[in-house]
């Protein structure tokens, strides 16, 4: 247990995505007492010391920045006095560039952007990474921090996290639409609902995991499910008319990305 001034990570907003981190490192055995909160309103698991503004504790080794973009404002005086040399920042906030974290948080050894998607709260996420002072001992340290989330992928360039936001990020509505559309369709063919949930949630986890596990393409996957004449491609005949699928996605991604970019553009002097 550290003193009462002391943290060995201080998350910084404890909503959605900070509290499914929080429970990931305690469930992967972090010790409760390393870690201050500062969120006023969240509910905190025994153990978790909650931040006095107060009265901060000397700038943690780690800072987790995980508040909602457009309460960045209010929180960059308590950042301002959080964070010092040796500080490694860790935000999750999307859409905000490290320039205007860099003008908030001039003095930390380095600032890292995290991607994650909604399944980190079960750790079967992925969350992809960049750093503005990237080394393996960096890697190294932010690694405990995102491996209960699920998979990582760090980045090359800054500018992806945009078009990663719109597949990963995003991905998990897009794929709840398609999933909701299925359901609705399977009720319109006289299945009861609890049933074609079950069908559809079963059918959408194993697909995953095949197509995680096969190595294959998606493309080939489907036509080994469709044969010539059959039930399947009678199906994918109407996806694949025109290219709407494609088109569709692209579309969607397209305009995902987009926001994303301007959501940038807004945070930029």
């Amino acid at each position: 247990m550290r003193g009462a001034n002391e943290a060995g990570i201080v998350l910084v907003g404890c909503g959605n995505m900070g509290g499914a981190m929080l429970r990931g490192w305690l469930a992967a055995g972090m010790a409760a007492g390393d870690v201050l909160v500062a969120d006023p309103a969240a509910a905190l698991p025994t153990g978790v010391r909650r931040l006095d503004a107060a009265a901060p504790p000397a700038p943690p080794p780690l800072l987790v920045l995980a508040v909602k973009p457009q309460k960045l404002v209010d929180v960059a005086p308590l950042l301002g006095r959080l964070v010092g040399p040796q500080t490694v920042v860790l935000s999750v906030l999307a859409a905000v560039e490290f320039a205007p974290l860099r003008r908030i948080m001039p003095q930390a050894r380095a600032i890292v952007r995290a991607v994650p998607n909604l399944p980190a709260a079960i750790g079967r996420g992925i969350t992809a990474l960049v750093a503005d002072a990237d080394s393996a001992a960096l890697r190294a340290q932010i690694a405990p921090l995102v491996a209960g989330l699920g998979a990582v992928e760090w980045l090359a360039e800054e500018w992806q996290c945009d078009a990663v936001t719109a597949v990963s990020g995003c991905g998990p509505a897009f794929l709840f639409r398609f999933a909701d559309a299925t359901m609705a369709a399977g009720r319109q063919l006289g299945l009861a609902p609890d049933l074609v949930r079950r069908l559809v949630v079963e059918t959408l986890r194993g697909s995953a995991e095949l197509l995680a596990a096969s190595g294959a393409d998606p493309a080939t996957l489907a036509a080994q499910v469709a044969s010539p004449g059959g039930v399947t491609l009678a199906g994918l005949a109407v996806l694949d008319e025109g290219q709407a699928m494609q088109a569709l996605m692209a579309a969607t991604l397209a305009a995902a990305n987009a926001r994303s970019e301007a959501m940038a553009e807004s945070f930029r002097p």
